[in-house]
């Protein structure tokens, strides 16, 4: 079973791309966290988490939910990271989660996406050249990753070091606490009101006042507000302007084309 939660659609392609090599079942765990539905789930095949990586780490809001969830059924179980290219201690933290709920964690695999996190000055966005070599290099790297799956192998991915969990560790919730806020999230006049942002944030930190959305005190800057907006009417301070919101959807036909050839 694969399981996978996607903001601004990366981590949805390879999920559900994985899902067809292996002929697995795939469910967006997008409801289930909103909810806080933990209802037990059950798989006769590996379950597959497959998840981004916000500040060098699983999202902190899915750790937590996997940290509750019940698991029946296998006992095996891979991670899939995307990132835009530092997967960080994400497969130490799932390897220590997964180890505590008496599961067997058969590493890892990352695929290096393009980057969705508009609101940030510090990691510029991509060209197009580039956001579309990085989809066809983990089109590519699809094909091995489901084969080692399948034939029970273990996934390895590059060697994470004491010093970078000595640094994550600590440092990570003090990042979210003070630097993930929503406080400067706001729409221009253009906004229709259509609500694709409240239902897609996984935090239920953004409602619909007035036709409008308005933001609470929770977020996770995983930019599935901004970045699946139909009319782009959602700004992040000053830092947002005259940028490019990423979104896969506006990429896919990088593999369709590639899939006609």
């Amino acid at each position: 079973m694969i399981l996978y939660f996607s903001a601004t659609g990366n981590t949805e392609f390879i999920a559900k791309e994985l899902a067809k090599r292996l002929d697995d079942e795939c469910i967006n765990l997008l409801e289930r966290v909103k909810k806080n539905d933990h209802s037990p789930l059950y798989s006769k095949k590996p379950y597959i988490i497959c998840a981004p990586v916000y500040v060098c780490e699983i999202p902190r809001f899915m750790t937590q939910y996997l940290k509750e969830q019940v698991f029946t059924g296998s006992k095996d179980v891979y991670c899939i990271f995307t990132s835009g290219g530092y997967a960080g201690i994400s497969g130490v933290l799932a390897k220590s989660l997964f180890t505590a709920k008496n599961m067997i964690y058969h590493g890892h695999a990352e695929f290096k996406m393009p980057r969705n996190y508009v609101a940030n000055d510090a990691y510029p966005m991509l060209e197009r050249p580039e956001i579309e070599k990085r989809i066809l290099d983990s089109y590519e790297q699809l094909e091995k990753v489901a084969s080692d799956i399948l034939s029970g192998k273990k996934l390895t991915a590059r060697h994470v070091f004491l010093f970078e969990s000595i640094i994550t560790i600590p440092f990570n919730p003090i990042w979210c606490k003070y630097k993930l806020t929503a406080k400067d999230f706001y729409v221009k006049e253009n906004c229709i009101g259509c609500g694709k942002c409240e239902r897609l944030c996984p935090l239920n930190n953004i409602k619909i006042t007035d036709k409008k959305p308005v933001w609470g005190d929770q977020c996770t800057h995983c930019m599935a507000c901004i970045g699946n907006c139909p009319v782009q009417a959602i700004e992040y301070g000053t830092i947002t302007q005259n940028k490019d919101q990423y979104n896969f959807g506006k990429y896919r036909y990088v593999v369709n084309e590639l899939k006609k050839q």
